[in-house]
């Protein structure tokens, strides 16, 4: 988009390269006057929810592995297939390699190719995945298919917290942010109950047609505004506005803060490089950086993974029931974060989430122990399973949907995607890493100790969430920028017809 088309909306004066000014604040679009006009929200959920039918197929394939057995064996049986129980670690652990891996690629086609575009483009290596999951004859190829899979589901991480982003008002952001995490632990959660019920091959099959209904419904939505303001292609954008926003709406207003926003940007960038390098962009990245650290550093994939053993020793649930319960505890607490989200505010649930995993951690670790040393644990035996699913449903509360979430919201249009998608790819490494790790640690170290390890974790990300995590409820996304260092100049009033 050449510099010169946004000439007339630019204030005069020189500033540092890289700390870009930024227009005032966006509640301008639903404007201080009581008369406005809001914009239908329909369309935003409508849209929103369309991008994230390919979460819920992204968590069809996390929660396929639970259905193999505890070392593979149901998914050798099934396949007639020789598989060890370190191939079949493998097998389930290999599709985090393929999130990382399509990260930054995915930052870069959604701000070349589009948002929309880049997320239909996901499903050709869906269904290429799946078909070699659903007729492997060996164990390469349920790696090469589940890496595949890994691929797709990791690129709608970076896509759809951009997407939904973009396109909601600033009222019903975070509702629309919350929808990714709540069809994905849905798509775990009917993974874990049909696995039950039907075999790995016809599981397979079931959502391998997920990822073609969402190219069906999706490829009907409109893409981000922000997207066509980029390719200078004000038509489109206010075309999509239109969809969006219904045409009873201001929308020469909102394009008009959006073009300002981005001219500014555009004004004193320079360069990507410098960019990135500014203190607006690199507190951002801290940030997205630090939640998702303690998001995966936090043990959640490690204890979802334990809970079947943990259940099956203090009771009479089944393995199967025992997924099935903290499946549903994570699609419950999502749920409650999704109605919550636009009215607690992100801190409050981020912090309130972190401190209740520390707790739940301290004392399945300590249940742990009281066990090692041999002490009398008959009285509390019932600790490990209100332990896991206490850490389950708050860690679904706050710190499973929202660092995801708020990745959409801290950085600008011209750098979100690729800084974006570098936080997501860090994200995906720390999953592989905890998944690849903990039974080493537990060998190494002892279940107590590993369990408590996560727990102090947990609590130095209680002191990150209060003291460098912004509050972003509510609060348009150039004033989230000006918040994290950013210069600001008044929005001029918008051009009437």
């Amino acid at each position: 988009m050449p510099v010169t088309e946004w000439t007339p909306l630019l204030q005069s004066g020189q500033d540092t390269m890289g700390e870009k000014n930024i227009g005032i604040s966006q509640l301008t679009l639903v404007s201080n006057d009581a008369s406005a006009v809001r914009g239908k929200q329909l369309p935003q959920y409508a849209a929103a929810l369309s991008a994230t039918i390919g979460a819920l197929a992204f968590g069809g394939v996390l929660g396929w592995s639970t259905s193999g057995g505890d070392s593979g064996e149901k998914l050798a049986e099934q396949y007639n297939i020789t598989i060890s129980s370190s191939e079949f670690s493998w097998i389930g652990s290999i599709s985090n390699l393929g999130s990382a891996a399509i990260c930054i690629p995915m930052g870069l086609m959604m701000d070349i190719f589009g948002r929309k575009r880049s997320m239909l483009l996901l499903v050709v290596p869906y269904t290429i995945g799946w078909a070699l999951v659903i007729w492997a004859q060996s164990v390469v190829m349920f790696c090469i298919g589940r890496f595949l899979l890994g691929l797709s589901g990791g690129g709608f991480g970076v896509a759809v917290p951009v997407y939904t982003a973009e396109i909601g008002e600033p009222s019903i952001r975070g509702t629309l942010g919350a929808f990714y995490e709540l069809m994905l632990t849905s798509g775990v959660l009917i993974t874990y109950s049909l696995g039950t019920l039907i075999p790995i091959y016809y599981l397979s099959i079931t959502f391998a047609i997920v990822p073609l209904l969402f190219f069906t419904i999706f490829s009907f939505m409109p893409e981000s505004p922000t997207y066509f303001l980029m390719k200078n292609r004000e038509e489109d954008a206010r075309n999509s506005l239109l969809r969006l926003r219904g045409p009873k709406y201001d929308l020469d207003h909102e394009l008009q803060v959006r073009k300002h926003v981005l001219a500014e940007e555009l004004r004193n960038r320079g360069s990507f490089i410098q960019a990135i390098k500014s203190r607006v962009a690199r507190n951002g990245l801290i940030i997205s950086y630090g939640l998702m650290f303690f998001q995966q550093l936090s043990g959640v994939n490690a204890i979802v993974f334990y809970t079947g053993s943990i259940f099956g020793k203090n009771g009479s649930i089944s393995t199967d029931t025992s997924t099935i319960i903290v499946g549903a505890l994570q699609v419950l607490s999502t749920s409650i974060s999704l109605l919550t989200v636009d009215k607690l505010g992100r801190r409050v649930l981020l912090l309130v989430s972190i401190v209740a995993m520390t707790i739940g951690m301290f004392s399945l670790g300590t249940y742990y122990y009281l066990e090692h040393i041999e002490a009398d644990i008959s009285s509390i035996n019932w600790l490990p399973l209100v332990s896991v699913c206490f850490f389950v449903l708050m860690c679904s509360l706050g710190f499973g949907p929202l660092p995801f979430m708020m990745v959409g919201e801290l950085f600008s249009p011209q750098i979100k995607g690729v800084a974006g998608s570098s936080a997501c790819f860090f994200n995906w490494m720390m999953a592989f890493i905890v998944t690849r790790t903990y039974s080493d640690l537990v060998l190494a170290f002892g279940t107590y100790t590993t369990f408590w390890m996560y727990s102090v974790i947990c609590a130095i990300g209680t002191v990150f969430v209060v003291f460098i995590v912004p509050e972003t409820k509510g609060k348009p996304l150039e004033q989230i920028q000006r918040e994290l260092g950013a210069k600001s100049v008044p929005v001029p009033d918008p051009v009437k017809a």
